[in-house]
């Protein structure tokens, strides 16, 4: 029997939809592994799909096209080492969420996904069917037990697939990221080493997919739950695992162990990556803002250019009567620090033309809202014509207090492609700005250094639709109102919890009322990245017909 077994860990970025691509990015890892000597190759959950397909993995022909080329892989990979990879997989008529392992030019063996995740981003009950507590697969001499993602959150997969003779665990993944999850992700795997004896091997894919980012961070756990091998986050990269037959039974080699960045990088990084991977793999190339020279759209440009760079980057300023000195000033400084192209727009007599169609209609009545959010949907429509003429996507730069409550124009500055800071909320939109002026890493295309000045950051927020309006005017101050959107959201709290937490009851209902009103508008939002587990669309659906308001 053989005393040491290579793994070649393949942590890369597939794209939904994409099979010959993804196939491609499949057979480029087993060459890396059998130039390695490894005798497997191991690549992530549902990797010829890419992941999450959502309903898309269930259109037969899609599904069908997909274990398609699996076999036309195995037949390629036919001479080398064995290969793994997630696939969908029919039996019968039932479809699964299947690991696939390729040996001899075939699919030799699979295992099929036990626990379907019903809960934040996913909901594989209603797309695939459960598959039965399995035993392990054989490479060469050596037995191994793949618990598919979930299946390794539960002990009993993988208690099973030890009882039944696996000798180490390979967990593929389609993980995506949200804040500190990598902590979760340490402690269930820990657990399942401890419970089983046996090495664990947690392998997750990276790259954007619509709002989700999947970060990588793939790692190799030692019996007890030590750590033997950290492959980085984000980056795609492959990994030599060896391990080695003892009379313990097989142990992990100590391997590289990458730095984990902290919550603030980590967050960064994902606005940048989602966008960078939503314009590619869309086929965009170009985008273009409205630089406002508040810090929203200021830090949307920043994470645009460390995204794409500043050469394909257009920011436009559109003044009216209302916007200061201060902020054309602002507005102009930080697109010079990001070097970014800066067109200026002014819509003053846009907005006349608007306000004398329509005065007949509105005389005698007290300019408000109505007149206000004339002056958003211009620029949305401005925006949107340049977006159309030049080819450029828009972006939208709600952040995620302003969306939670409806403080945004709707086919107005709500217009767009994209959103990166749409799970953002305001509190931490100037943290960010601070770290971004602070930071700057090789993944970053923007510049170094004080990219948003100070001024952008400070000065009191404002939409500038009216004279000397601020935010304040409208809503509690943005650390009082994302503390009880925290509570209410994020939490699923209760206005009880709100009054318990110190705020007044009068002020968490007030903010009840404003995010169930402002339903109708997130449904019609752009997507946007995803950092929490309540995210604002597939983590959190509510309708947007509710009269239920909490009565504590």
């Amino acid at each position: 029997m053989a005393d040491r077994f290579r793994v070649t860990l393949a942590q890369l970025n597939p794209t939904v939809g994409d099979l010959a691509g993804n196939a491609a990015k499949a057979r480029a890892a087993w060459e890396e592994g059998r130039k390695a000597g490894a005798d497997l190759v191991a690549l992530p959950e549902m990797f010829i799909t890419g992941y999450n397909t959502q309903d898309l993995v269930m259109k037969p022909a899609f599904h069908t096209a997909a274990i398609a080329e699996v076999e036309k892989l195995a037949a390629d990979c036919a001479d080398g080492p064995a290969l793994a990879i997630g696939s969908p997989w029919v039996e019968g008529a039932q479809l699964y969420n299947a690991y696939l392992i390729l040996k001899g030019g075939k699919i030799a063996s699979r295992s099929l996904k036990h626990h379907l995740p019903n809960e934040t981003v996913f909901d594989e009950v209603r797309i695939f069917e459960a598959g039965p507590l399995g035993g392990p697969y054989s490479v060469g001499s050596t037995r191994i037990g793949s618990p598919i993602c979930e299946d390794g959150w539960h002990e009993d997969v993988a208690e099973t697939l030890a009882e039944t003779g696996a000798e180490f665990l390979l967990i593929p993944n389609g993980s995506p990221y949200y804040r500190n999850k990598m902590e979760v992700r340490f402690n269930h795997m820990v657990a399942r080493a401890v419970e089983t004896h046996l090495p664990v091997i947690y392998l997750n894919m990276v790259g954007g997919q619509d709002d989700q980012v999947f970060d990588g961070g793939s790692f190799v756990l030692h019996p007890g739950g030590a750590l033997a091998l950290q492959m980085p986050v984000f980056d795609e990269a492959y990994a030599h695992l060896d391990l080695k037959r003892t009379d313990d039974g097989w142990r992990a080699v100590e391997g590289e162990k990458a730095h984990l960045p902290d919550e603030w990088e980590q967050d960064y990084r994902v606005m940048v990556e989602s966008l960078r991977d939503y314009m590619g793999k869309t086929g965009f190339r170009k985008v273009l803002l409205g630089l406002s020279g508040g810090v929203d759209s200021a830090i949307v440009a920043a994470i645009a250019v460390d995204a794409l760079g500043a050469e394909n980057v257009r920011c436009v300023m559109l003044p009216s009567e209302y916007t200061s000195r201060e902020s054309l000033e602002d507005a102009e400084a930080v697109a010079k620090a990001l070097g970014v192209h800066y067109d200026y727009v002014p819509i003053s007599e846009g907005r006349a033309a608007i306000t004398n169609t329509l005065a007949p209609l509105f005389e005698g009545m007290e300019p408000g809202l109505a007149e206000e959010n004339i002056q958003s949907r211009l620029r949305g429509l401005l925006l949107m014509a340049m977006s159309n003429k030049f080819g450029e996507m828009l972006l939208t730069t709600g952040n995620k207090s302003e969306v939670a409550v409806g403080y945004a124009t709707i086919y107005g500055d709500m217009s767009g492609g994209y959103n990166p800071i749409k799970d953002l909320y305001k509190t931490r939109v100037f943290e960010t700005c601070r770290w971004r002026n602070a930071n700057h890493r090789p993944w970053m295309k923007g510049p170094e250094g004080e990219v948003i000045r100070p001024n952008v950051i400070d000065k009191p927020p404002s939409a500038e639709l009216r004279e000397d309006q601020k935010d304040s005017d409208s809503l509690p101050d943005y650390p009082v109102l994302d503390a009880i959107l925290d509570i209410l959201v994020d939490q699923d709290g209760s206005i009880s919890d709100c009054v318990a937490a110190g705020f007044e009851r009068d002020t968490a209902k007030r903010v009840e009322h404003l995010v169930y009103i402002s339903e109708y508008k997130r449904f019609q939002s752009a997507p946007g990245a995803r950092l929490t587990r309540r995210a604002f669309w597939l983590d959190r659906r509510y309708p947007i017909v509710n009269r239920w308001r909490d009565p504590s």
